[in-house]
């Protein structure tokens, strides 16, 4: 596949400019901050923050943060009752204006991510990529990317994977400030929102299946 290895702002920009970028965003937004996590303490509980491991570059392991969104609600086995059920609608409020993302800007003053590109997922996928998937851990994941602004959380797995693999062929500064601008007003018009974790347009595991059965027919 070809992709866009060489350009000088993907070798040499895009690494400061993130590291700029977010470090003024978290002292411009630290009153915002400070509410979303008192809110949260209040209506959520503790811990305040929501951290999970995710592939990142070369697949290397990070944990990335969230505020929490979901309480801590049990069955009287002890388990965690469904999402659905543990999402409140101060949650769902979170999600959709996309303020639960707010402590990723740190994963991205750390260089585990990068403002733009493609979105960090679970690391119980890694073994059912395909080799041109699978190129998406060729650079940083991102807060956001060329798949949040053409479906966000209501696109397909095909299309999330196909925007993902464009962007990296296309890296530029032109782009990334043109998905900077268009996370914003989605996040803003809290547009083609779904519910992480509650809507999502298919099981990875039977996405991967119904793929593989296609090629075996072939």
């Amino acid at each position: 596949m070809e992709m866009n290895k060489g350009g000088i702002y993907r070798r040499f920009f895009k690494r400061p400019m993130d590291f700029v970028l977010s470090l003024i965003a978290i002292i411009l937004l630290s009153p915002v901050f400070l509410v979303v996590a008192i809110l949260v303490r209040t209506k959520l509980g503790s811990p305040i923050l929501f951290r999970q491991k995710r592939p990142g570059l070369n697949e290397e392991i990070f944990e990335m943060y969230k505020f929490r969104s979901m309480t801590s609600e049990k069955d009287s086995n002890g388990d965690l009752l469904p999402d659905s059920v543990r999402l409140t609608k101060f949650g769902r409020l979170l999600r959709s204006t996309s303020l639960d993302e707010l402590p990723g800007l740190f994963n991205i003053l750390k260089g585990d991510m990068s403002i733009v590109g493609p979105r960090p997922l679970a690391i119980e996928y890694l073994p059912y990529y395909t080799p041109e998937e699978r190129v998406r851990h060729s650079i940083r994941p991102g807060l956001s990317g060329l798949a949040q602004i053409n479906g966000r959380n209501t696109a397909t797995w095909e299309q999330r994977f196909y925007y993902d693999i464009e962007y990296i062929k296309n890296i530029s500064f032109a782009n990334d400030m043109n998905i900077i601008l268009k996370t914003i007003l989605k996040a803003v018009n809290r547009s083609d929102i779904g519910e992480r974790g509650v809507d999502v347009p298919q099981d990875f595991h039977t996405y991967r299946k119904n793929i593989l059965e296609r090629e075996d027919a072939k």
